[in-house]
């Protein structure tokens, strides 16, 4: 299985424009396996016998006929992925699932995955968790989506880890307000580049079913600067498929 850079080409990803429905709907299959053509949320079952995969929050979920278990073990992570439509012979060989849209994965890469940290107040927030300056990619990476806010973003490396965190403000006058802080560990490298980064929402209030403004503010290198999501809180996935229904240079943290 292949594995990618969480450092991501600008041009790459720049390049890939695909979306979900041209790629289902593509008979003649003529795009790179190069680079991903979809941002999922892997979801494997308790013992990673099966998995699936959504896309999007509307859209029915993902099953690899090509793959039983999830590369990452049970832990349930944001991913990058090339997939295609599968042949008649790789239907009939992985098994077709009803409710569930069918394909075959030529590869996958995950993306650092984490959960929201605890707020403590702007100031001691800013000492804990650093202040060094970012930029966040307006990119089709960067949305809220399946309970997730999954971010591109944009800074100067070297050789030193960087440290990532998203917290909910519970000191505004908003439910619905995220501040993402950046700590380059003294690494003043003069290198840009960039990563991909997912924080899990669970956090945030529950949005009883409504779309809702989600506030993410940030310390860019022009100063402060916030931008908004549409953010509705993630609905219970349902039961997933057993096995048995089957016919068959990271660099921060």
């Amino acid at each position: 299985m292949r594995k990618i850079s969480l450092f991501l080409v600008s041009l790459g990803l720049a390049a890939t424009t695909f979306i979900f429905q041209s790629c289902l709907n593509d008979d003649d299959n003529d795009y790179s396996v190069a680079y991903p053509n979809a941002l999922v949320t892997v979801k494997p079952n308790a013992d990673n016998t099966s998995f699936c995969m959504q896309l999007e929050d509307n859209l029915p979920m993902l099953w690899p006929v090509n793959m039983r278990e999830s590369p990452f073990g049970a832990k349930e992570v944001r991913a990058l992925i090339n997939f295609r439509e599968p042949t008649d012979a790789e239907l009939k060989n992985g098994g077709i699932i009803a409710g569930y849209t069918n394909v075959y994965v030529n590869w996958m890469d995950s993306i650092l995955t984490k959960p929201m940290a605890e707020n403590f107040g702007e100031e001691q927030n800013r000492e804990i968790y650093g202040k060094d300056p970012v930029e966040i990619v307006n990119d089709w990476v960067t949305v809220a989506e399946d309970g997730y806010l999954t971010l591109r973003i944009r800074t100067r490396w070297g050789f030193t880890k960087h440290h990532l965190s998203l917290v909910h403000r519970t000191d505004v006058d908003t439910p619905y307000h995220v501040t993402f802080y950046h700590d380059a560990e003294g690494d003043n490298g003069d290198r840009v580049g960039d990563a991909l980064v997912a924080f899990n929402l669970a956090g945030l209030p529950d949005t009883q079913g409504e779309t809702v403004d989600l506030t993410l503010e940030w310390e860019s290198f022009s100063g402060p600067k916030t931008t908004k999501f549409k953010y509705c809180t993630r609905k219970a996935s349902g039961a997933q498929p057993t096995a048995m229904e089957r016919a068959t240079e990271k660099n921060i943290e």
